[in-house]
């Protein structure tokens, strides 16, 4: 959630800030503002409501501003309406409006939630603070200038000092009127990167936002403070100390983050899925079994976990919905699905047995993390499927699978979601065939069909056309429902998800069973019900369940497998699937609910890749 860019080089930085903040709408926001400065010159602060397009207008690109050292950020409201006011950067300064020039000691634009906000908030009162905004970001770039100015140290201290006295999470980027050409950041619990050049230095919430610029990066850590001059960065701790992180180098390329001739990036990933897919299922599999080293666990580890806690939020928590299935049906292991946001409050029972496998595409979701250090702190093994190398928990995790999605820019998540049920596929293989449940020569059926699941996922791909026309017949709908047993409730849950979060269209996904317990209550006449039914020995009684909801006049669209054309007897609309072991029937089920919620979006003339109020990395809580 927000974006924050920074830069300090030998170019003009407001351009490369625009250009940086563009990169990082997918991740939601509802106004935009950058700070710059020359070396003898105060800061220039631009903020604007609305899209970034404003922003850029009332700077002309950046030409406007002048200064080659600045900051900028994209602002998804917590504390405070969106506002111009309430926008970042804020300021030291009690100005009420901080647009033009400013003479602030201290400048800055912030990530995450100052929990204590209002304690601080007046303590700074009392020292004569006046606060212009509503916002919790405000007050902590005050108490930096406070600490810089009550003990006379420099940056660094004043930074550590803050970073002590605040509770929450933050990502916080600030220019100090003492330290031309200078960019300070510090970090907890928030994503931050740095990348640089030879002679040029960036900082941004993710790498989309900086690989036009540079593939050299540096990760800060936790509760670490970083000084970013031209070319060159020095990282700190707490105590001042200067720390040594090595570069590193980002695989994606500027292309792979662009359309590449496709209207949407959410249409571009979906049809990325059969390469992404593939190249997990690549990386998973070796000499024709599963990669031992990819799941990183030994047959004695394997062997000795009595349950599993998979733990995720919104898509990934569906993933895990489906991985409990498989892993219960193959490997005979207990498995609990927990969301992240209630994992922690519930005081999960876990032994030293237990395996907590966290899902999370950006590595950085505020709660999956949280639910980790919970599982360590109680010296549970953990286990984390990500999609971003070197975020915090993959670094914290006890063992970490990549996924290889490659970066993901539209909110609605498509190939993330793929790739991460790939790894789960492999990991209950694997669990099934180290602990004797399942025959040799069913893994290797298992293998097989695994590897074929790019090709399956091509064909649903070209015959896109018939959910299409599908999509635009029924985009006017107001409710949906997605219905469906075991395997099937599970991906009913995502394609129910796709559907309301960009599409605005209510849907709910619901056991087929549970429809008479007062669900059924709710079918009109023309509320259309989309029964999934990839699960041979559950289908009869799902298709029941449809039977009884269009007796009371619901439009009927099937999801199934080919060979199932008993189906068309009863459904006003039907879309095939390739045929695969059952348990791997998510990967391509899932591909016709995108391209239905996709072209239903579509035809409502929506903002397919920014739905409103969301983001696509929830970095608080």
């Amino acid at each position: 959630m927000c974006g924050i860019v920074g830069y300090t080089g030998k170019d003009q930085a407001a351009p490369i800030l625009l250009e940086g903040l563009s990169r990082l709408e997918y991740r939601g926001y509802d106004s935009a503002g950058i700070a710059v400065r020359d070396d003898d010159s105060p800061v220039s602060v631009v903020k604007a409501k609305g899209r970034l397009k404003i922003l850029v207008e009332k700077t002309d690109g950046g030409k406007t501003v002048p200064g080659t050292c600045g900051i900028g950020h994209t602002r998804w409201a917590t504390h405070g309406e969106p506002s111009e006011t309430n926008a970042h950067p804020h300021i030291s300064g009690c100005a009420a409006d901080v647009n033009g020039i400013d003479e602030s000691n201290v400048v800055g634009v912030h990530n995450g939630i100052i929990e204590n906000y209002v304690e601080l908030k007046e303590k700074l009162k009392r020292h004569n603070y006046e606060f212009y905004s509503e916002t919790d970001t405000e007050v902590a770039v005050k108490l930096v200038d406070y600490y810089y100015n009550k003990y006379k140290v420099g940056p660094i201290d004043a930074l550590a000092k803050t970073m002590v006295r605040v509770r929450g999470s933050y990502a916080l980027a600030v220019m100090f009127k003492d330290y031309p050409g200078e960019i300070w950041v510090a970090r907890k619990d928030s994503p931050m990167i740095i990348g640089v050049s030879k002679k040029e230095s960036y900082l941004a919430s993710d790498v989309p936002a900086i690989l036009k610029y540079t593939r050299q990066v540096y990760y800060i850590g936790n509760l670490e403070i970083a000084r970013l001059t031209p070319g060159q960065v020095n990282f700190y701790n707490l105590d001042g100390d200067e720390i040594q992180k090595e570069l590193t180098e980002v695989a994606w390329d500027a292309e792979t983050a662009e359309k590449g001739g496709f209207e949407h990036f959410m249409m571009k990933e979906i049809y990325e899925q059969p390469k992404v897919v593939g190249d997990t299922v690549s990386s998973l599999i070796k000499d024709g079994k599963i990669n031992s080293e990819a799941i990183s666990l030994t047959d004695e580890e394997i062997a000795a976990i009595d349950q599993i806690y998979i733990v995720a939020c919104g898509s990934a928590y569906h993933v895990g919905m489906a991985a409990k299935y498989v892993f219960e049906d193959m490997a005979r292991i207990p498995v609990n699905v927990d969301l992240a946001s209630e994992f922690r409050y519930r005081d999960p029972i876990m032994t030293e047995h237990t395996l907590v496998l966290v899902i999370s595409q950006s590595g950085e979701t505020a709660d999956t993390l949280a639910a980790l250090r919970l599982a360590k702190e109680r010296g549970v093994r953990t286990f984390a499927i990500v999609n971003v190398v070197g975020s915090s928990i993959a670094r914290e995790a006890d063992n970490t699978f990549y996924t290889l999605a490659g970066p993901e820019i539209s909110v609605a998540t498509t190939k993330a979601y793929s790739t991460q049920l790939i790894a789960c596929y492999a990991m209950a293989m694997e669990f099934a065939f180290v602990r004797n449940k399942i025959t040799e020569e069913y893994y290797k059926q298992l293998i097989e069909e695994l590897t074929s699941l790019p090709q399956k996922i091509e064909k649903i791909l070209e015959d896109k056309e018939r959910i299409q026309w599908f999509a635009a017949k029924y985009s006017h709908a107001h409710d949906i429902f997605f219905i469906g047993r075991g395997l099937d409730y599970a991906i009913s849950l995502e394609g129910s998800l796709k559907m309301k979060e960009i599409s605005y269209i209510h849907s709910e996904a619901y056991a087929a069973g549970e429809l008479k317990h007062g669900t059924i209550s709710l079918i009109e006449d023309n509320t259309l019900v989309i029964g999934v039914l990839s699960q041979k020995k559950l289908y009869e009684k799902t298709v029941s369940n449809m039977v009884e909801c269009k007796a009371r006049g619901a439009y009927l669209m099937g999801l199934t497998t080919y060979g199932n054309y008993m189906i068309e007897d009863v459904a006003n609309f039907v879309a095939y699937i390739p045929k695969t072991d059952e348990h791997f029937a998510t990967s391509l089920a899932v591909i016709p609910l995108q391209l239905m919620a996709y072209y239903i979006s579509v035809a409502k003339g929506l903002d397919v890749d920014k739905p409103r109020n969301l983001a696509k990395s929830v970095t608080v809580e």
